[in-house]
């Protein structure tokens, strides 16, 4: 029985101090703003194939990672992924890139917040006029050190199935 109860008590006590986080208050306004802002910089980076600042985005980690549009396009880490956004600036040139549908989660405690949003990305690749419509840009960001930083991302087309009529 007294085993039960110090387990009892165990659990309680982790319940409690893992709830106790949430109650902090943060400003969700504000944060939610500050990943806009971050979305926002991540796509006038790639626009002005702006390195330095595609740098300050991404947390600089072994254990981040971005899937791409290719089927083979998994990069993990912060030196694979550098070097796919070099390989990608050397490739493509007069980018434009539109941002809609939105959406921003943030955890209770205000560190990890997910996103998705749909993107109209257009270049040239090779002196001809490139275009993805509805590409789908999801993705986890963290709060490392007071700044907001992507640790994970997501590159998606949609299909054009055309399923029974």
């Amino acid at each position: 029985m007294k085993k039960t109860n110090a387990l009892l008590v165990v659990f309680v006590f982790l319940l409690l101090s893992s709830c106790g986080d949430c109650e902090k208050k943060i400003n969700k306004v504000d944060e939610i703003g500050a990943i806009e802002t971050l979305l926002e910089e991540y796509v006038i980076a790639n626009e002005n194939q702006d390195f330095d600042l595609i740098e300050k985005i991404w947390a600089p980690d072994s254990d981040i990672i971005l899937y791409g549009t290719d089927s083979d396009e998994r990069l993990m880490g912060w030196t694979n992924i550098r070097n796919a956004v070099r390989e990608q600036f050397q490739q493509i040139d007069e980018t434009y890139i539109s941002a809609s549908d939105q959406f921003i989660k943030l955890n209770c405690t205000g560190t990890t917040a997910w996103f998705a949003e749909t993107l109209d990305y257009n270049f040239v690749y090779k002196d001809e006029a490139k275009s993805f419509k509805g590409l789908r840009f999801t993705g986890v960001v963290e709060k490392i050190d007071g700044q907001w930083k992507l640790v994970q991302a997501h590159l998606s087309l949609p299909a054009n199935v055309d399923i029974g009529k």
